[in-house]
């Protein structure tokens, strides 16, 4: 999955985003980052660029995230970790950052209560999530694919959990229970570019959740075939441009 991910997801949909990311990091100023759900490294290589006398540490829940991201960029320090469960000191960090993370917490207050205790008094949570599905040229594309080849039985994953915590006055809720106070939460829209949409479509079926759901059926292989073709249809042949909304949130101890 991590190398899926990466070879296929990374540069269309994480990158641009986290190149916008560490531009908002970069304002803040830290001198200590700890980056939640880094995966394979897209955010913690723009952050280290862009704050390069800050001491970094990125931490992903998989150990197979946390072995290539750690591969792939050296310069930080890798930990596996819960973000439930953060094995760090109060107080320890400047900046936690998330990108496209907190939707896949279990127990989202319980990890903001995490961010709050490890964060400085003056320090700030930088976060962000995917907007609605309709919102997402790619991922729309895909579901609706999925949905056409298995009538009745796709995998509701990026409807339900990318694509499941849009709403800021939710969000807002969240980071109230666990001690933290929303102070900006901006709706951004970027461009990605796939090689092809056959591609993306890859990254999707094996860099994602999706993949198991597939693995135990006979008929996986046509279903990835299928797929493919009628997400290419939609999004067209070679090179392919499509936009996608985020929320980028910035939050701080009430």
């Amino acid at each position: 999955m991590p190398e899926a991910y990466e070879r296929h997801l990374v540069p269309v949909l994480f990158r641009p985003f986290a190149s916008d990311m560490a531009v908002r990091a970069a304002a803040l100023r830290p001198r200590t980052v700890l980056e939640l759900a880094a995966g394979t490294g897209a955010l913690t290589s723009a952050l280290l660029t862009a704050l390069p006398t800050a001491s970094m540490v990125a931490t992903d829940l998989n150990e197979a995230m946390v072995s290539a991201g750690s591969a792939r960029e050296p310069r930080a320090r890798w930990r596996q970790a819960d973000a439930q469960a953060l094995p760090f000191e109060d107080g320890a960090f400047d900046l936690v950052v998330c990108q496209f993370g907190v939707m896949f917490f279990p127990d989202r207050p319980s990890a903001y209560a995490e961010v709050r205790r490890v964060l400085g008094p003056r320090g700030r949570f930088l976060f962000s999530s995917w907007g609605p599905l309709a919102s997402h040229a790619f991922d729309v594309a895909f579901q609706a694919a999925l949905e056409e080849s298995m009538p009745g039985q796709a995998p509701a994953f990026l409807r339900d959990v990318p694509h499941g915590y849009t709403d800021p006055d939710v969000v807002a809720a969240d980071l109230a229970t666990a001690g933290l106070t929303m102070a900006t939460a901006e709706e951004v829209t970027l461009k990605g570019v796939a090689e092809s949409a056959a591609s993306v479509a890859t990254g999707l079926l094996t860099g994602t959740p999706v993949s198991a759901a597939l693995r135990a059926r006979e008929d996986a292989q046509a279903i990835r075939a299928a797929v493919t073709r009628k997400m290419t249809d939609r999004l067209g042949a070679g090179p392919v441009t499509a936009p996608m909304t985020a929320t980028v949130y910035t939050a701080h101890p009430a």
